[in-house]
């Protein structure tokens, strides 16, 4: 009992407990936002006097936190090694989908399995994806750029089980966070552009002439005319955080929820927006930027080159997806279903948040000497 307490004792001295503050308030604030404009709004007015929404995500919540704790507590060299085997299998899983994949509205995500039910693959695969990467660009290698052949063979299979299913959205996430790292790995800033410009030729000819992606071609028609009538949801998002204001119309009068299928994970900035106003909003921001400004400290004090990358591609992912999110939100991009990291409702993409949350935490402890 005595070892497990010095064990604790030594994680939670070590431990960068600013970074740790971040994240719970951001976690818990998603918390909040779930219970006073998703589950107790609905009890209240459709009189179910059901909390389904809330206690759902208090169990992620929970389950995010032990997640984070577990991650952050492990030897550095047992995390590198654990990530490996947990990206195997998290790749594993992702190969299933297209084989016991559910369907939902044309796209076919999730699996659906006795002990893990409907979860999304691609959301436990993105950090592991990092670690692994990350361990790849820092290999020594007499060939020049061997490392980045082999990182094009371990995110290739990954873009085209996503452009299968189809997913542009996490497709366009990996692709962004995969090229963040490979710039800073130190590459040639003309090959690197070449990495840029091929990726979004694939990109784009997937959009305009793959008839599986006929869906996302008429989602950047209606984003280019608004007057196309097929982008509903995100009209309705903007008009909600126009009506919401600066102090917003209060708790439980916003409507987005009940008039935008899934407002609770694609569009929760809006939700926020509305009932508690953009002033709520760009302080949420302001949390996520002081988060990314922490992490970006710490790795200017870090050495090893390997654990640099991993840290840069955690914070690229959780800024970008950040950026996307509040981007379709505000119509400045089109709609992705993206959710917005700690935040959003949903269990994959809660854990996939908490797993990277663990990882930062990890690698920014205060080392012993």
């Amino acid at each position: 009992m005595h070892k497990y307490y010095d064990s604790f004792y030594d994680w939670w001295k070590n431990i960068d407990k600013i970074l740790l503050f971040l994240i719970l308030s951001l976690f818990l604030l998603g918390l909040f936002f779930s219970l006073v404009s998703t589950s107790l709004i609905a009890s209240d007015k459709l009189d179910t006097k059901s909390y389904y929404f809330f206690f759902k995500h208090s169990a992620y919540i929970i389950l995010a936190i032990a997640i984070l704790i577990m991650f952050s507590f492990l030897n550095q060299k047992i995390l590198t090694k654990f990530s490996l085997i947990l990206f195997l299998i998290a790749f594993l899983s992702l190969l299933l989908v297209p084989f016991l994949g559910v369907e939902v509205k044309g796209s076919k995500r999730w699996l659906d399995l006795i002990f893990l039910p409907r979860f999304q693959p691609v959301e436990i695969i993105k950090p592991f994806f990092i670690v692994t990467l990350s361990l790849i660009l820092t290999i020594q290698s007499r060939k020049l750029y061997f490392k980045y052949f082999l990182s094009t063979l371990l995110i290739l299979p990954i873009l085209l089980l996503l452009v299968y299913q189809p997913d542009i959205g996490q497709t366009l996430l990996t692709s962004m966070v995969w090229l963040a790292i490979i710039f800073v790995s130190g590459i040639n800033i003309f090959v690197f552009f070449i990495f840029f410009f091929l990726v979004g030729s694939v990109l784009t000819y997937l959009v305009i002439f793959v008839s599986k992606f006929e869906y996302i071609k008429i989602r950047l028609l209606a984003f280019l005319d608004s007057s196309s009538g097929n982008n509903y949801q995100a009209e309705k998002a903007s008009d909600a955080i126009i009506n919401g204001g600066f102090f917003g119309k209060g708790i439980g009068e916003g409507t987005l929820n009940s008039r935008v299928p899934e407002a609770h994970t694609d569009y929760i900035v809006s939700v926020i927006a509305e009932e508690f106003g953009a002033i709520i909003v760009i302080g949420i921001l302001l949390l996520y930027l002081i988060f990314s400004y922490k992490i970006i400290q710490k790795i200017k004090v870090l050495n090893e080159d390997t654990l640099k990358l991993i840290l840069i591609g955690c914070v690229s992912m959780i800024l970008l997806q950040t950026f996307i999110h509040v981007g379709v939100n505000i119509r400045l991009l089109p709609t992705t279903g993206m959710t917005l990291p700690f935040l959003s409702y949903g269990g994959s993409s809660i854990v996939s948040t908490a797993i990277v949350s663990g990882i930062i935490l990890n690698l920014t402890k205060r080392k012993i000497d």
